[in-house]
């Protein structure tokens, strides 16, 4: 956690750089823009691309319908956090399926393919048919 980014305050409630959830959900984007980490700042302030604004635009629409059980679907891994994706659910492509990714305040100003991630870890099993001799070779300590 960079200096003064997030936290949780003495009474539990969530504050990002000094101002609470509900002051972020009724800034405007420029507004949000400026309290960003620098590579979300220039993302925005460059202009979102059309398909980052209809994810935008879905993200508004979910809220305003209140159907926060189904998610919304993207391959947008590219897409920075704001505060209209909060309490709500993303399915995000991975490369070969969509995860779920319930946004907490807490990862504001971070990328949506952050908390997905692209690569399993390796596990490894014991040498199959057709391998050679030495490769079958496992020592026991």
């Amino acid at each position: 956690m960079s200096e003064g980014e997030y936290r949780t305050g003495r009474d539990g409630e969530f504050t990002f750089r000094g101002h609470d959830l509900d002051e972020l959900q009724d800034m405007s984007l420029e507004e949000v823009a400026e309290l960003l980490p620098a590579r979300q700042r220039r993302t925005i302030e460059r202009g979102l691309s059309t398909e980052q604004e209809k994810l935008l635009e879905k993200a508004r629409e979910a809220t305003e319908e209140g159907s926060a059980n189904d998610p919304i679907r993207t391959h947008l891994r590219n897409m920075p956090i704001l505060p209209e994706f909060v309490g709500k659910t993303f399915a995000v492509y991975d490369g070969q399926s969509f995860e779920r990714v319930y946004v907490e305040p807490e990862m504001l100003g971070h990328y949506l393919g952050e908390f997905q991630l692209t690569r399993k870890s390796v596990e490894h099993g014991q040498a199959g048919i057709g391998a050679t001799r030495s490769s079958k070779f496992v020592p026991l300590k």
